[in-house]
């Protein structure tokens, strides 16, 4: 029995598209018209083997040891019955063009996008930018229809207006009729004698502008905006795409952001920590008073709620944790020295017993080993 997967040059589990790929290139190899009369049994081979390979049915009955293609092979086997001519005119010709009738020369303009460089407190509150964008707009010299001012489009005399034409190929199954876009207007069904000269015919001319993008509370680096309509303009004065504004937000200078939350370290002296006290604190909506509780100790984190990221899409803000470093002399004068002696001493801590306990990494620790994949 032919092995039809040979024939075409496929793995026996090749998928459906990729025989096709394989029967397209070789016929257009084994076209008669390219590789002369030697190729015509060649070509009959791989169209009969894209005939059974390309059916689910049949390709199911050969793989089972079963020519459906040959005589008794199958029901309704043999060559030319459900064999896809839609694909040998794809092949030969180009096909899967719209050869209805004529293209229309407006069209759609392409997506635009542009990124803009944001701080923490747009990020925060929202914001309103100013943007200038150089796209393609309409030529205001001939309103989009890229004739001079005073001409027309014309009706092509080629294809007379259907925008195709139709030509006689040969091939081994004889005379076949094709339909193609027309060359001289391209498929528009008209031409224009008298290009505008601000355009060359396009439609649109590129022109910089300034839009106004309202930056909302919440947004973060790789979040997009979309501006409808105020992309490109297509050609022909075709509709507008969109304009998508890419946010990058910049690291501010104390703030550390996580989702809508805001982290920050307050270095206070042991003493402040020990005794308890208020401190102010600048925050992003202005001064806050803090409250350290006496005994406050290193690593502990004071929650400020709402002091955070206004979250995008929906109500209220994240929070301003507040991580405090409590910072311990490196030098100590007599005096100072004496007064901890005598501190240690009314504590019983002047020779303090060691005590192991497990370790417990610190806030920022544990989001530098989440965001590393550690």
């Amino acid at each position: 029995m032919t092995d039809y997967y040979e024939i075409l040059g496929v793995d026996r589990d090749a998928s459906p598209e990729q025989i096709k790929k394989a029967y397209r290139r070789l016929a257009r190899e084994l076209h008669p018209d390219v590789a002369g009369a030697e190729g015509e049994e060649k070509f009959k081979d791989v169209a009969r083997a894209y005939e059974v390979l390309s059916n689910p049915e049949k390709r199911q009955q050969f793989d089972m040891g079963v020519d459906p293609s040959a005589p008794g092979g199958g029901a309704g086997a043999g060559f030319g019955q459900g064999f896809g001519f839609q694909d040998i005119f794809e092949t030969f010709f180009g096909g899967g063009q719209q050869t209805s009738g004529p293209v229309p020369r407006a069209r759609r303009g392409q997506d635009a996008l542009v990124r803009i460089d944001i701080d923490l407190a747009e990020a925060t509150f929202g914001a309103k930018r100013e943007l200038q964008v150089d796209t393609a707009v309409v030529c205001g010299t001939c309103s989009g229809n890229g004739c001079r001012p005073g001409t027309d489009v014309r009706t092509c005399e080629v294809c007379q207006g259907r925008g195709n034409v139709q030509r006689v190929a040969r091939s081994f199954l004889g005379q076949v009729m094709t339909t193609a876009p027309c060359a001289a207007c391209q498929g528009f069904g008209t031409v224009i004698p008298e290009p505008c000269a601000e355009c060359s015919g396009e439609g649109r001319v590129r022109s910089r502008r300034t839009l106004t993008v309202n930056v909302p509370a919440g947004v973060d680096t790789g979040t997009r905006i979309k501006l409808s309509a105020q992309g490109e303009v297509g050609p022909g004065g075709g509709p507008a795409g969109d304009l998508y504004v890419e946010i990058r937000e910049k690291a501010h200078d104390i703030f550390v952001r996580r989702g809508d939350d805001l982290h920050c370290t307050l270095q206070v002296p042991m003493t402040a920590a020990a005794l308890g006290t208020v401190l102010e604190l600048d925050t992003l909506d202005g001064p806050e008073e803090i409250d350290l509780r006496p005994g406050t100790q290193p690593g502990q984190i004071v929650t400020l709620k709402g002091l955070g990221v206004g979250h995008l899409h929906a109500t209220g803000r994240g929070d301003l944790n507040v991580h405090v470093d409590v910072q311990i002399p490196s030098t100590l004068d007599e005096e100072q020295t004496e007064l901890l002696r005598k501190l240690a001493a009314v504590r019983g801590e002047e020779r303090p017993e060691p005590r192991l306990t497990a370790a417990h990494p610190g806030v920022f620790s544990r989001l530098r080993d989440k965001l590393s994949g550690r």
